[in-house]
C-alpha cells in the first residue's frame, strides 16, 4: 500500500477555509458562556441560601452534570429535547438550528462547573466586610454590589478563565450532531479529499485553537492585573503590619536587646 507524504503546505492552505467557520464556533461558545453564567449564579445563590430543598437540588444538579460526559449530554439534548417538546407541547423542534442544541447542552454543563467557582469566590470574601459595610449605613444590596461583588469577581476570575478555555475545547464536539463549525468544516475538507490530508487539516484546527486559547488566557490575565491594581498596596501594608506584630516588644519600641533606646 502506497503511503502519501506529509504536506505541510496543506496546513497553511486549509487555515483560511477553516477560519470562515470560526464565527459559528464563537457564537456557540459565547452564547453558552452567557447561558451558563446566568445558570451558575442561580445555582450558587441556591447553594448559599437557607432553603434546604433548593440547596440540595443545586448540589444534586451540579453533581449529575459533573458526572455526565459532555458528548452524552449533547446527544441527550439533541435527540431528547425534540421528543420532549413533541410529547408535552406538540411542538416540532427538529427543524431548529443545530447550534441551539449545542448552546443548551454546553450552557447546562458550564453552569454546573461555574456555580462552584462563584460559590467559592463568594465564600472567599471575609464575612466581616459585609457586616462592616452594613453597620455604617450601607444597604445590603449596595454592600453586595460595592463591597462583596468586586472582590468575589477578582477571586473567581482565574478559575472562570480556565472554565472558558475548557468550554472552548468542549465546543469542538458540536460537529457530532451535524453542526458545521470549525471542526465540522475540517471534517468536510477531509471527506472532500477522500480521507486524505487528515493530519494536516487537524493540525490546522489545532493551531487555531492554540491561538484562541492564548488570546483568552492573556485577556483574563490583563483583566486580573487591572482589577487587582488597587489591592496590592493594601495587601503589602497588611503584610507589613502582620510582620511587625510578630516582632519582640523591644524591637517595636525601638530598643536594643539590652533595653537601650536607639
Amino acid at each position: 500500500m502506497e503511503t502519501r507524504a506529509f504536506d505541510a503546505a496543506m496546513i497553511a492552505k486549509s487555515i483560511p477555509d477553516l477560519l470562515a467557520y470560526l464565527d459559528i464556533t464563537l457564537v456557540v461558545v459565547i452564547s453558552s458562556i452567557v447561558l451558563g453564567s446566568a445558570l451558575g449564579m442561580l445555582l450558587a445563590w441556591a447553594k448559599l441560601g437557607q432553603n434546604l430543598l433548593l440547596r440540595w437540588a443545586a448540589h444534586g444538579y451540579t453533581y449529575v452534570m459533573r458526572c455526565t460526559p459532555s458528548i452524552v449530554l449533547l446527544f441527550i439534548v439533541f435527540y431528547g429535547l425534540p421528543e420532549l417538546a413533541d410529547e408535552l407541547l406538540d411542538y416540532n423542534l427538529n427543524d431548529m438550528n443545530r447550534a441551539v442544541f449545542a448552546i443548551i447542552a454546553f450552557g447546562l454543563l458550564f453552569g454546573a462547573y461555574i456555580s462552584e467557582v462563584f460559590r467559592a469566590a463568594y465564600c472567599g470574601v471575609p464575612a466581616g466586610q459585609y457586616e462592616a459595610a452594613v453597620s455604617i449605613g450601607i444597604s445590603p444590596v449596595q454592600a453586595f454590589f460595592r463591597v462583596i461583588l468586586p472582590q468575589a469577581a477578582l477571586i473567581a476570575l482565574p478559575n472562570f478563565g480556565n472554565s472558558v478555555i475548557n468550554l472552548l475545547k468542549e465546543g469542538a464536539l458540536a460537529y457530532t450532531i451535524g453542526l458545521i463549525d470549525l471542526i465540522g468544516r475540517g471534517n468536510l475538507l477531509i471527506a472532500q479529499n477522500f480521507g486524505a490530508y487528515g493530519i494536516e487539516i487537524y493540525l490546522a484546527c489545532m493551531l487555531i485553537y492554540w491561538v484562541m486559547t492564548i488570546l483568552i488566557e492573556q485577556s483574563f490575565g490583563w483583566f486580573e492585573r487591572r482589577l487587582s491594581k488597587g489591592r496590592r498596596p493594601m495587601q503589602q501594608k497588611q503584610a507589613q503590619r502582620a510582620g511587625r506584630s510578630k516582632l519582640p516588644a523591644w524591637l517595636k519600641r525601638g530598643d536594643d536587646a539590652n533595653g537601650a533606646q536607639y
